[in-house]
């Protein structure tokens, strides 16, 4: 049976081992003015300022996955929850604080944009970057091919999702763990 072809970023869904999940995230900030848009499931990394943005397909220094943001909105002057960053947001008052999975020995289901095979469990795996939904504000990036060498993801094992764990067909979910992350197996920093 074809999986179907709904990729929805990086959703965390457990931790590595027999360790609890908690589901807890970190505060980090935006910029003010930032200008990227980022979608609940991007991979984000951390720039030299301390503040986050959304991570490119290769970028080394990933601080975790996004998975929300508070800000006063300059419009209304409201306190806004938004489960993505909308992007180019100057509040007036206060910061824009994101929420982020930073722990890098959390677990992530994601959407392969082709086909792996059982093969690529202990491989390693890029990320494919492509713009979410202001709709749902979900992410739409993918996991990228087996790489050749060091890549931002460790493949952990295939998903158990019923409608997208056949591997003989493009689109199967599978779970990974990050393995360029600051706080794990990156000596270079931001």
């Amino acid at each position: 049976m074809a999986n179907k072809d709904a990729p929805f970023g990086f959703r965390a869904v457990g931790e590595l081992g027999s360790e609890p999940n908690t589901g807890g995230t970190s505060k980090y900030l935006i910029a003010s003015g930032e200008t990227d848009v980022i979608y609940k499931g991007d991979v984000v990394t951390l720039e030299t300022a301390g503040t986050i943005t959304v991570s490119g397909n290769t970028t080394t220094a990933n601080i975790g996955v996004f998975n929300g943001c508070f800000y006063n909105d300059p419009t209304t002057q409201k306190p806004t929850w938004k489960n993505y960053y909308p992007g180019s947001i100057t509040p007036t008052v206060g910061d824009i604080e994101a929420f982020v999975y930073d722990d890098p020995n959390r677990l992530f289901e994601v959407q392969a944009n082709g086909t792996l095979a059982q093969t690529a469990v202990g491989d390693n795996c890029d990320q494919v970057y492509a713009a979410g939904s202001t709709i749902n504000g979900a992410s739409k990036s993918e996991l990228g091919s087996v790489a050749g060498g060091t890549a931002q993801f460790r493949v952990v094992r295939i998903s158990e999702d019923p409608d997208n764990s056949d591997i003989s067909s493009a689109n199967s979910n599978w779970i990974v763990r990050f393995n360029e992350h600051l706080y794990y197996n990156n000596a270079a920093g931001v």
